[in-house]
């Protein structure tokens, strides 16, 4: 598991002006910003290119159930948790973000379903009323906070012993990594910490961003009294960035000629994305 100093001591000042100068997923879409258009266009965009998303979230399993987010973004999985029948409490740290996540309820009528909350995940309890939740759900989030382990120790107070945690953060023995560690550190695999920062989200310069092993990503559940019960592995990007950007899918060369069942193979092995389901010990 990562564990850097400079990470630890990042000011979570910094942290939010990065998260609100872009929220993530922002430009899914030319459409203008906070028609049902653009939503539309973000959420189809979103699942085509991270399509195991809806089957790690399992947004029909929690309808009528009490769902807890903590990392809204711009609201793409909350409207999909609420659309399912499930009452959402969306936490974010961006004012932003939820501006926009607030904008997607309203235009998809599930303002009723749905409470937004502005709130730093590590100390969630001065901001959500504690109260217990049937699933826990933060999806590329706490790995971008400076000290994600007081988070995990705040989720702890929103859980009931049948509660389920779904927690996604981005996985150490991935693709990814190795593509950042070839393409910008130039084999300087000393600097990793820092390069996995500088370059895992589309707009560089992340301040945050830990990453973990199967076993690390486990150890940080359990160790704040969860016990996982399910790890998978998913994802890895096989767009031209250029052609991406201008809403063109080309797949880059090197994957291109692949099979589907051999990438797919690639993907459950050295996935970006650490996907872990827990439960009260």
């Amino acid at each position: 598991m990562s564990s850097s100093p400079s990470f630890r001591d990042t000011p979570l000042a910094k942290v939010s002006e990065y998260w609100n100068s872009r929220p993530c997923n922002i430009r899914h879409s030319p459409q203008p910003v906070g028609s049902r258009e653009y939503f539309e266009e973000v959420e189809a965009r979103k699942y085509l290119v991270e399509p195991h998303i809806p089957g790690f979230a399992e947004f029909e399993k929690w309808k009528g159930k009490k769902v807890l987010e903590i990392g809204c973004g711009i609201g793409t999985d909350t409207i999909n948790f609420a659309a399912a029948g499930a009452q959402v409490t969306a936490v974010d740290l961006t004012e932003k973000s939820l501006e926009v996540a607030r904008q997607r309820a309203k235009v998809f009528g599930l303002e009723e379903r749905v409470r937004f909350i502005q709130a730093n995940a590590e100390k969630l309890s001065e901001s959500v009323p504690v109260e217990p939740y049937d699933l826990v759900y933060s999806f590329g989030v706490i790995h971008h906070t400076p000290n994600p382990e007081s988070v995990l120790e705040e989720i702890r107070k929103y859980l009931a012993p049948s509660s389920t945690v779904k927690i996604m953060v981005y996985n150490r023995r991935s693709w990814k990594v190795l593509w950042i560690l070839l393409t910008y550190g130039k084999g300087r695999f000393w600097k990793l910490d820092r390069l996995v920062a500088e370059y895992s989200e589309a707009e560089e310069g992340c301040p945050v961003t830990y990453s973990y092993s199967r076993s690390g990503g486990r150890r940080l559940l359990e160790k704040h009294g969860l016990r996982v019960t399910d790890v998978m592995v998913d994802h890895i990007f096989p767009y031209s960035i250029p052609e991406y950007v201008q809403y063109q899918y080309k797949v880059v060369w090197y994957f291109r000629w692949m099979p589907k069942f051999l990438f797919r193979a690639l993907e459950r092995a050295f996935g970006w994305h650490l996907c872990l389901t827990a439960t009260p010990k």
